[in-house]
């Protein structure tokens, strides 16, 4: 399709060109119609979004009325009391977490990224999809060479910050499944090559 790069085309002179020009000391970034500007303050923030909205308006376009909002980035030391403070971006959800500071390796409240539940949805999906539960009469080894190309491209996607938020993919065995339980977590001691999770010691079935 073409439509997307025209759109990112007229993006470019009607949101990046205009920012760098009119904004050139903040932060910000852009994915085809989805984009952040990081303020130092709300105020800052509101101006932002104001100037934004009568950019658009020229160029007869719009913000989205409902995903269009100011978030605060809550961390250790930041004492404001805000309603939003989380956003997804790409796949992403942005938002206060526990987080080891790279200075003296002290856990402390931070502002980072892992999967989005969004994005889990869509991956359960798509696991389910593959129809595993009713394909009986394939081996493993087939199974995993119809999952791993999958699991893979998630992993390396998703894995890249906070990657034990992806273990909410994998179900864990609960009550008369114990036996069950044992069995795929033995397999995946015995044979952790054949899964591409179970390398990650995420042992789970599949959602």
């Amino acid at each position: 399709m073409i439509s997307p790069i025209f759109a990112n085309l007229f993006l470019h002179y009607a949101f990046d060109l205009w920012i760098e020009r009119t904004h050139p000391d903040l932060p910000w970034c852009r994915y085809a119609d989805d984009g952040l500007v990081h303020c130092r303050t709300e105020h800052e923030a509101e101006a932002v979004k104001t100037a934004l909205q009568a950019r658009l308006s020229e160029c007869r376009l719009e913000l989205h009325p409902t995903k269009t909002r100011i978030v605060y980035c809550k961390v250790t030391g930041r004492r404001g009391v805000y309603p939003n403070v989380k956003f997804d971006f790409l796949g992403y959800c942005f938002r206060p977490r526990r987080v080891l500071r790279p200075s003296d390796r002290k856990v402390v409240g931070g502002f980072a990224p892992a999967v989005s539940p969004m994005a889990l949805k869509t991956m359960r999906a798509a696991i389910r999809d593959l129809n595993i539960r009713r394909r009986t009469q394939v081996s493993l080894a087939d199974i995993a060479r119809k999952l791993n190309p999958l699991l893979r491209g998630w992993i390396a996607y998703y894995g890249r910050y906070t990657p034990s938020a992806l273990s909410a993919l994998f179900k864990r065995y609960k009550g008369h499944k114990v036996r069950a339980a044992g069995f795929v977590e033995k397999l995946a001691r015995t044979r952790p090559d054949l899964f591409v999770h179970w390398r990650l010691g995420m042992t789970g079935a599949f959602a």
